[in-house]
């Protein structure tokens, strides 16, 4: 017998011989009224994951006809049994306990079913779109079959090789201080991704299950499953579990991966010279297996060398600042070292790789640091290699590493900095999170973009050039105060300014933002010929990388390829230079300045194609350029 004591204090109640509607045990909570009660319902098999792996039971929901008005009651319900036989179609009579298994209403310990008949309609799948209007909006949904007619994107597939499932949003999210203020406006927009977030799942309990059924037919290697992928009217039946709302499919989705698909090579930046940065992920060499924080086995390493490697060799960059390599000198064989062996075995014969040894032992106390590669046909060290221990960096931010260079064809000086500032994932106990968006240790990584300029306004190289480039993982987004301190020395955020506020290189439990940054100085920003980010990491599945664990002995073959993508979790940054240098031309330039301000256009902020022709001189065509701008003739 099954009750419900409302609230005026009547009591109703359900006999044996008769059913009860699903609507009523949901009720229009998250938790169901008849909780620990005994009921039989009566409705239309939608969904039958009964098999073994699978969730162990089946979706039941009303017929239409015995559907109520209240339209924030779910009509629907999970039956937890493997031992009955059903399929989905079957007009089932089926009594059971109610309960609340982590949120899900479901009925179990089924004392009896009876199939009614078979091949019935399905009931009406009710339409859904996102952003949902609360946080607790699909409860209404709770085990009824469901759609979603607009086009979905994969904003994280982090979980698909451990769970099998991806998340959805109507478009691709973005860390809150990534494109917000932090404070009000990034809570703001973390409010709102949180209202425009499903799980899609693969009616699986299984824990790293073999095959991943999404993408269809496989999870492989090459076969992918990148966040940007689209779906669009997905189908199937509304679940909740661990603390997120989730459909299980009912027809295998379709993903359509032109909306973010992989590429070879970087896009086009145009330029003489082409510099880039880019987070290895700890490589470290060994030769003691497991190393610290990087590959477990040589047999990792190797695969992990070889994705970096062939990453790198399609840069095709002249200077490439390094982030997570292992911090163990410059020896021969240290991780750098390592590290330009095998890429001057694969480079062409006509080009060979080097790296920038700062004459100490280390650089820093870290496991981890920084360093610079460069391809010595193109560009030779000036000066001296400096880095600083100082304020800031006496600890937990990793020490800087600053190299001056001139370039062969033409013998323009600039100068590269490398950096990796301290994380958020650790707490600093004297600089705690302050839950304004910008996570733990804030103060520690602004004090550092502080110091950092203060130490290359002296020239620590050396070199008394202004053309500097601060590049590399700030660990901090575009919004925060880290990088708006060195935006305040005159440096310029090339990746903000020409790609955009959703520009990103990096994503985190399913928003993307920019951790990696290349900001350059007043004089360098007006030579650079354009910047991009080649996403071959922080869209791929994490399983696709190096690693061994948590993969069946043929998944360790299928889930793996030495091609650059998931080389890494973190995006490389890529930028073209044309160096020119100020005499000679200094006319000219002062007549584009103006041009410039009488086009309305703000001296100090980058705008790619203003050197025509790449030739890294601002001459006439340059002025011609500027006057057709001002003209009206390009918009």
């Amino acid at each position: 017998m099954c009750a419900v004591i409302l609230a005026h204090g009547t009591n109703t109640e359900c006999h044996a011989s008769e059913t009860d509607r699903i609507h009523t045990i949901q009720g229009n909570g998250t938790d169901s009224p008849l909780l620990g009660q005994t009921c039989t319902i009566e409705g239309v098999v939608i969904a039958d994951f009964r098999e073994d792996n699978k969730l162990g039971g089946f979706f039941v929901q009303e017929e239409d006809a015995h559907a109520d008005d209240d339209k924030t009651t779910s009509e629907g319900i999970f039956v937890y049994n493997n031992s009955f036989r059903v399929s989905q179609g079957d007009l089932v009579r089926v009594t059971g306990e109610v309960h609340e298994y982590y949120g899900l209403t479901e009925l179990r310990n089924v004392a009896n079913l009876i199939i009614i008949g078979s091949d019935n309609p399905l009931p009406t799948p009710e339409t859904i779109e996102m952003p949902f209007p609360s946080v607790t909006y699909l409860e209404r949904f709770e085990g009824m079959q469901v759609i979603l007619p607009q086009q979905l994107t994969v904003s994280d597939n982090y979980d698909l090789g451990r769970y099998g499932c991806v998340a959805l949003s109507n478009e691709r999210l973005m860390i809150p201080t990534q494109i917000a203020d932090s404070g009000a406006g990034a809570s703001k927009v973390e409010a709102d991704n949180k209202l425009n977030h499903i799980i899609l799942d693969d009616g699986s309990n299984a824990v790293n299950p073999d095959p991943i059924i999404f993408p269809s037919p496989g999870l492989s290697a090459d076969n992918t499953l990148r966040d940007g992928f689209t779906i669009t009217n997905l189908i199937g039946v509304m679940s909740y579990g661990y603390e997120n709302y989730r459909i299980h499919a009912t027809a295998t989705p379709v993903f359509d991966t032109s909306t973010n698909p992989r590429t070879s090579h970087p896009s086009e930046i145009g330029g003489r010279l082409r510099v880039a940065a880019f987070n290895l992920m700890n490589y470290f060499n060994g030769p003691v297996f497991p190393t610290s924080r990087g590959a477990d086995t040589a047999n990792e390493f190797v695969r992990q060398r070889s994705k970096i490697i062939n990453a790198i060799m399609a840069l095709n960059a002249d200077v490439i600042a390094l982030m997570e390599i292992e911090n163990d000198g410059y020896g021969p064989e240290s991780a750098v070292q390592d590290l330009v062996n095998d890429l001057n075995e694969a480079a062409p014969s006509d080009a060979a790789y080097s790296f920038i040894d700062p004459n100490v032992p280390q650089l820093g106390g870290d496991e981890i640091a920084v360093g610079i590669l460069y391809k010595k046909e193109t560009v030779v060290p000036v000066g001296s290699a400096a880095t600083t221990s100082d304020g800031a960096f006496a600890s937990r931010n990793r020490q800087p590493l600053a190299q001056t260079f001139r370039e062969v064809a033409t013998d323009e000086q600039f100068t590269v900095v490398a950096n990796h500032f301290k994380s958020k994932g650790s707490p600093c106990p004297d600089d705690p999170d302050q839950n304004d968006g910008q996570g733990n240790c804030n103060g520690t990584r602004t004090q550092a973009a502080i110091d950092l300029t203060a130490w290359l306004a002296s020239f620590p190289t050396g070199i008394s050039d202004p053309d500097i480039l601060i590049i590399g993982d700030l660990n901090a987004y575009a919004m925060e105060a880290p990088v708006i301190a060195i935006e305040n020395a005159g440096y310029a955020d090339l990746v903000r300014q020409e790609m955009g506020a959703d520009a990103y290189s990096y994503v985190y439990k399913g928003e993307a933002g920019c951790l990696d940054h290349a900001l350059t100085s007043g004089s360098l920003t007006q030579q650079v010929s354009g910047v991009t980010i080649w996403h071959i990491n922080a869209d791929e599945p994490h399983l696709l990388d190096y690693n061994e664990e948590y993969k069946t002995a043929a998944q360790k073959f299928s889930l793996y390829s030495d091609n650059p993508y998931r080389s890494s979790d973190h995006d490389p940054i890529l930028l073209g230079l044309s160096l020119c240098s100020e005499s000679g031309n200094a006319d000219l330039r002062n007549a584009v300045s103006v041009l410039k301000m009488l086009a309305g256009m703000r001296e100090g902020v980058i705008y790619f194609g203003t050197d025509v022709n790449h030739d890294g001189v601002i001459g006439f065509e340059e002025v011609i350029h500027i006057l057709q701008f001002i003209s009206g003739a390009y918009k």
